[in-house]
């Protein structure tokens, strides 16, 4: 689906809205996301929704979709890549009442779709990172470096028997 140039907000016309609900479709732009100094994680695109919007009495019920793409840092091996992040569940429910004429559901996508954020994304999941020694990505192959014994300092635990057995 094509999408339109994206809005700073998303505004749901309550007062409008069809008795049978409405589908709702565009592109938030992506500085309601407020990551323009995230140096790891930067969004570009905007956040693309695609929205079903209902009234029933005094609650106004949204479900739908969203997306949003960023640029990203690996947590891992360091090398930059893209990825999509997707909320295919995103549900929203807000009282209304005689008197509102318009929801602004702009938050409610910005805290969604950070939601859905890895903690540490990396670029593919068998990224092998670098070298701990010499800094080498191992996706590129092994490193020259001589791996020694890992410290022991505390390799005197590992011979404890724990639990009276």
């Amino acid at each position: 689906m094509e999408f339109d140039e994206p809005t700073e907000k998303l505004l749901i016309d309550v007062a409008r809205l069809d008795k049978d609900g409405e589908t709702y479709a565009g592109v938030v732009d992506d500085a309601v996301l407020e990551m323009a100094d995230n140096e790891l994680l930067r969004p570009f695109g905007g956040i693309r929704y695609e929205l079903f919007v209902q009234l029933f009495g005094t609650e106004l019920l949204v479900r739908g979709t969203l997306a949003q793409d960023f640029d990203a840092v690996c947590c891992r091996c360091g090398c930059d890549f893209d990825f999509t992040t997707k909320v295919d569940d995103f549900t929203f429910n807000l009282e209304v009442n005689e008197k509102t004429e318009f929801a602004d559901l702009t938050d409610e996508l910005r805290q969604s779709i950070i939601l859905s954020l890895p903690s540490y994304p990396i670029c593919r999941q068998d990224c092998r990172g670098v070298c701990a020694s010499c800094g080498k990505n191992l996706n590129e192959g092994p490193c020259t470096c001589e791996h020694t014994e890992r410290d022991s300092r505390w390799g005197a635990l590992d011979s404890l028997r724990l639990g009276g057995k």
